[in-house]
């Protein structure tokens, strides 16, 4: 049997970013001699066991120093499987956190390095305050876009398809945009700060002194940045990317298209749940689409 990932369409693999955790995931993991060798080398890094946070803190795995490092761990695991079965996809992109999935998956740097970059990342990001993140689904995007130009202390922060963003600022502008523009459905989001706004330059400075000790190679497959989503494996700009992904916005819809207009006929998500292959969906809808979030789900090659 095959999934059909493995023939030779051009294929995207995508990592999810906070959002996708769920209680259990990647418990299978710990079935495969890589997944245990992982696990392990991971709690050496953190201090604590992300098995046991999936397994069943469900209070720590909703908190953001947690949620990132253990979705981190879980992808890169699905992702080494993957690879050890001799697949490669011809580009990789992840949705915020999902990002540095990517960039382990191309090589960039090595698990261990990865972990710590998420490590700090989170911290920093839960450190976060006074900001405020609302999802909105049904509007009109002209409208939307000049009420957010307009404003002050909010950006755009996720632009995820067509009909659904994210805006991300002050509490005091978030509620402004939320009463002046007319919304089918806005869903205020469940995090400390502002994410992907200029609110969060202080720890995007602090961050880029982390990023300046890891060791950054060229990537072995091109990735398509969040904030910049033009395939790219220099080095230097793969880290730049990181650091203005702090405070820039997570460009998908415009990463789904670049995947069409590269040639991409395939998106495999590797990674817990099933959020990016849905939001695929509604941009490029001629796309196949196929999820491996467990260890049933990898693929069977003949």
């Amino acid at each position: 049997m095959t999934t059909g990932i493995e023939d030779m369409t051009k294929t995207a693999w995508v990592f999810p970013g906070q959002g996708s955790q769920a209680i259990g995931m990647g418990l299978d993991l710990l079935d495969t001699d890589l997944g245990q060798r992982r696990f392990q080398a991971a709690e050496k890094i953190l201090g604590w066991s992300v098995a046991e946070v999936c397994k069943e803190d469900e209070t720590r795995l909703s908190q953001t120093n947690y949620t990132q490092p253990c979705l981190y761990v879980v992808s890169a695991i699905l992702c080494d499987l993957l690879m050890e079965k001799g697949l490669k996809p011809d580009l990789v992109a992840g949705h915020s956190l999902g990002e540095y999935v990517a960039l382990y998956a191309a090589q960039v740097f090595d698990f261990e390095s990865g972990l710590k970059l998420v490590q700090k990342r989170s911290t920093l990001m839960s450190q976060a305050s006074d900001g405020k993140m609302a999802a909105l689904m049904g509007f009109d995007r002209g409208q939307l876009n000049q009420a957010v130009d307009e404003a002050a202390d909010v950006v755009l922060a996720n632009d995820n398809h067509s009909g659904q963003v994210v805006i991300s600022g002050t509490p005091t502008a978030v509620d402004h945009i939320l009463a002046q523009v007319k919304i089918k459905r806005a869903v205020e989001l469940k995090v400390s700060g502002a994410f992907h706004s200029p609110l969060m330059a202080n720890a995007a400075a602090d961050f880029e002194t982390v990023l300046n000790d890891i060791d950054f190679k060229p990537a072995n497959i091109p990735v398509v940045s969040n904030v910049e989503p033009i395939p790219a494996t220099n080095p230097v700009t793969l880290r730049s990317r990181l650091v203005q992904q702090m405070t820039g916005p997570v460009r998908w819809r415009e990463t789904v298209l670049v995947f069409a207009d590269e040639g991409i006929k395939s998106v495999v998500e590797v990674g817990p749940g099933k959020v990016l292959t849905g939001l695929v969906k509604r941009t490029c809808k001629e796309m196949s689409l196929t999820n491996i979030n467990s260890v049933a789900t990898l693929p069977v090659l003949v």
